[in-house]
């Protein structure tokens, strides 16, 4: 009884964190759109997208996420809990958090916004991977990439986030000292938070941590 306690616990504590990870990571993005200092490389083409469209930005980041899903298939990718969650908890997130937020005026304001969101950002990633539910939609197109075309997993994020970069650039979304900043810190943001957050075993043995950043898993999303 006491093992079923146990597993129910720690089935329990990886969904909690799991959903709050994810929740995070969409508050934590709304203050970087709000900070209007750059955004990460998927919110510079969702932004863009939703100036074209007239949707939201959490719209938007639902819709791009349900379509890159679908990519899945040909690349032979099985999503997991945490993937379909990803579509849908972090733009509804962002949205609620963007309609909560007052407007952002001067540098003074701008600037702690744009840290916090740094910081919560690799927060969040680090609850979400660390729940282990499987990886976010865009992380399994690169990986998905990897594995069809035999290159490198680090190339083909490159190539991936600087075409959405540039194609979000283009349709209006803001690229900026934020953007450099997201590129050279949550690498290690996410791996600091990854050990905070690692969740032990079931059976109250070792801790999982990942030793080093997970490969093509931080992306965003």
């Amino acid at each position: 009884m006491s093992t079923q306690i146990r597993a129910r616990g720690h089935l329990v504590r990886r969904l909690v964190q799991l959903y709050a990870g994810l929740a995070l990571y969409g508050a934590s993005s709304a203050l970087l759109v709000e900070a209007g200092l750059g955004l990460e490389p998927w919110n510079v083409l969702h932004q863009g997208l939703a100036e074209l469209t007239g949707l939201t930005i959490g719209e938007v980041s639902v819709v791009v996420g349900a379509a890159v899903l679908l990519l899945w298939i040909p690349l032979r990718q099985r999503p997991g809990l945490g993937t379909v969650s990803n579509v849908f908890v972090v733009g509804i997130a962002l949205d609620g958090t963007l309609a909560l937020l007052p407007e952002a005026h001067g540098l003074t304001v701008r600037l702690p916004l744009l840290a916090a969101g740094l910081v919560l950002n690799g927060a969040a990633t680090g609850l979400y991977i660390a729940a282990r539910f499987g990886p976010g939609p865009r992380d399994g197109l690169m990986t998905g990439l990897h594995q069809r075309t035999g290159r490198s997993i680090r190339l083909m994020r490159t190539a991936v986030e600087v075409a959405v970069v540039v194609t979000g650039f283009a349709l209006g979304g803001t690229i900026g000292v934020g953007t450099l900043l997201y590129a050279v810190s949550i690498g290690p943001l996410a791996q600091l938070f990854l050990r905070v957050f690692a969740v032990p075993t079931a059976s109250g043995g070792s801790t999982v941590v990942a030793a080093r950043t997970p490969k093509g898993v931080i992306l965003p999303r």
